[in-house]
């Protein structure tokens, strides 16, 4: 992993980007794993790829957000220049336009209830987006947006490996709901990625929704795992309502919050039970609404 630091950014600005040398770089509180964020004065952000396999994402953010912004109803990140590789960085980074607000993940005041039913509001509008400058699913999403069997290996080994932690014979039993079916309909836009940090709120509302990095064309169902990973009881009905898809569709769903829960767990040379994985494990295993 690249040492990604602000003194880093800050010389990649001023051999690139003269016009903006004289502007202060601050790196921002809560870094995502994909990539690296920096304040850049006060109107933009700097995003630095942290690893080759997240490359991808800056070109087809670069394609892809202009488009989608104009027909989102909240604001995502709208790019400003890309830059180059350089000594000491060797891939291509991108600067975009700040966006204003905590993420929900740290932001006290969030009204949940409405967070469920706007997430739910935004995601139904992404779907209706045309998807002519979209690329399928795949390899660049990390196969969000394809169907779940794609990580039935991954999750057989997990299951392997946590026998002695889990209730193997409901995770099955989980998986295999998650594959009876697939998307019936053309492929629409998906986020990929739609979680508690790539959330803004301001004034307890969500505002914007940043980090397409592993956008595509292919099945939703991906987009739908924050109603385990975070929304509890009444606000997950609220936000299935908000989504407005199928049975089918969240039992894939539920599918893609299973796999990442095991093999995150699978990870650690000690599952911790009170980790946050394994509290979202255990959100899909008692979960009643994929079942209805």
């Amino acid at each position: 992993m690249i040492d990604i630091t602000a003194d880093l950014v800050r010389s990649l600005v001023s051999e690139q980007f003269r016009q903006w040398s004289d502007l202060p770089v601050k790196s921002v509180a809560r870094q995502g794993w994909d990539n690296r964020t920096f304040r850049l004065g006060d109107q933009l952000a700097v995003r630095l790829p942290s690893a080759e396999g997240y490359v991808a994402g800056i070109e087809k953010e670069d394609r892809c957000l202009p488009v989608l912004a104009k027909d989102l109803p909240l604001p995502v990140p709208a790019p400003v220049a890309t830059g180059r590789p350089a000594a000491g960085y060797p891939f291509p980074w991108s600067v975009r336009r700040w966006l204003p607000g905590d993420t929900v993940e740290s932001a006290m005041d969030v009204d949940r209830t409405e967070l469920a039913r706007d997430l739910g509001s935004f995601l139904t509008a992404l779907r209706e987006v045309p998807p002519l400058q979209g690329m399928a699913a795949g390899r660049h999403s990390h196969f969000r947006g394809c169907h779940p069997s794609v990580y039935s290996d991954q999750v057989e080994c997990a299951l392997d490996k946590l026998g002695d932690v889990v209730d193997v014979a409901a995770c099955e039993a989980v998986w295999a709901s998650a594959l009876t079916s697939a998307w019936p309909f053309p492929s629409t836009w998906f986020h990929g990625d739609v979680a508690a940090g790539n959330l803004l709120a301001t004034g307890g509302k969500l505002s914007a929704v940043i980090d397409f990095g592993t956008c595509g064309i292919g099945d939703p169902a991906c987009d739908l795992v924050m109603a385990w990973t975070y929304f509890v009881g009444d606000e997950r009905k609220v936000f299935r309502e908000a989504v407005g898809l199928s049975d089918d569709t969240w039992r894939r769903a539920r599918g893609w919050a299973l796999w990442k829960a095991l093999v995150t767990m699978a990870d650690l040379s000690s599952p911790d039970p009170e980790s946050f994985q394994n509290r979202v494990l255990v959100q899909v295993l008692e979960d009643p609404v994929a079942l209805g």
